[in-house]
């Protein structure tokens, strides 16, 4: 039997299109040829004036030195908050999977960091962990730590990458939950029978029938640590302290709407786009390899 749908009338199939076809032309496609061609021109921060330069933009770019310790700390700070939220999630997933009574209040309860947005979590973890007010700072320093993020790059790091990645922990849950819930449950309870004990079954049965998820959730996360912890950026140590916690995005920001480097923007936003484009063609060309479905 012929399953396959057919519209008589020929114009009905473009105008069910035509909403997400404008949500794409007015917020994707135009902003990044905006983007595009703005990258090849110096502009007065009044938009009064602009000089046709080409690839200046681009050379200077590439040739600032803080621009390549960005890209260091980027790497870093993405690679830290992907691992972190993985394999957090993963792990409180496998024990929810596990919880007999309270199973809807233990999954709830980590399911709301879901609905806070990045620029909150980002406020939340600022009180918290504030060297003045913060509860936990005070706790550091009861056990010896002397704690000032505000000072110390390291800790700024360290707090950005922490709030960064509680706010994506539930995201991925969610998804490991419902993977773990799909699977059948007579492979595991015949691993069961056969002497298998829980941190085995979870490595031979669970985790690569989890393959697909983890996979789809790597190439999220790591473009969620790219663009959207803008806000914990922003929020916490607005790139401080020293340019320790700068990274790509907020240095598209803070050298177009503060430094008023319009072009040099552009440009930055430019290469940000085509690393982050690079990063998943390669996560599909190498890493969905190894991914069994």
């Amino acid at each position: 039997m012929d399953e396959r749908v057919y519209f008589k009338n020929k114009v009905l199939p473009y105008l069910l299109l035509a909403p997400q076809i404008a949500i794409t032309l007015v917020f994707f496609v135009w902003p990044a040829a905006q983007a595009l061609f703005q990258s090849t021109l110096i502009e007065d921060p009044f938009g009064l004036s602009r000089e046709f330069v080409g690839l200046e933009n681009f050379s200077d770019v590439l040739s600032d030195p803080r621009y390549a310790k960005s890209v260091v700390t980027t790497a870093i700070f993405s690679v830290s908050v992907a691992g972190l939220a993985l394999t957090t999630a993963l792990f409180l997933a496998a024990k929810a999977d596990r919880v007999l009574s309270g199973r809807l209040i233990y999954r709830t309860l980590l399911m709301w960091p879901y609905a806070v947005a990045p620029a909150v979590a980002g406020v939340l973890f600022l009180f918290i962990f504030s060297p003045r007010v913060g509860v936990l700072s005070f706790a550091l320093e009861a056990v010896g730590v002397d704690w000032n993020y505000v000072l110390n790059g390291r800790q700024a790091m360290m707090l950005v990458i922490g709030a960064s990645a509680w706010k994506q922990i539930s995201y991925n849950f969610l998804f490991f939950v419902a993977g773990m819930q799909a699977m059948p449950r007579s492979l595991i309870e015949a691993a069961a029978i056969d002497g298998a004990g829980p941190t085995r079954r979870f490595w031979t049965i669970i985790f690569p029938l989890l393959t697909p998820v983890t996979f789809f959730l790597l190439v999220i996360n790591v473009i969620f640590a790219f663009f959207e912890t803008f806000g914990v950026i922003e929020a916490i140590t607005q790139g401080g302290p020293a340019g320790a916690t700068n990274i790509l995005v907020y240095k598209v920001f803070s050298d177009g709407f503060v430094g008023l480097d319009l072009g040099g923007s552009a440009a930055q936003s430019v290469i940000l786009m085509a690393i982050v484009i690079t990063l998943t063609v390669l996560q599909f060309r190498y890493v969905e390899k190894k991914v069994s479905y």
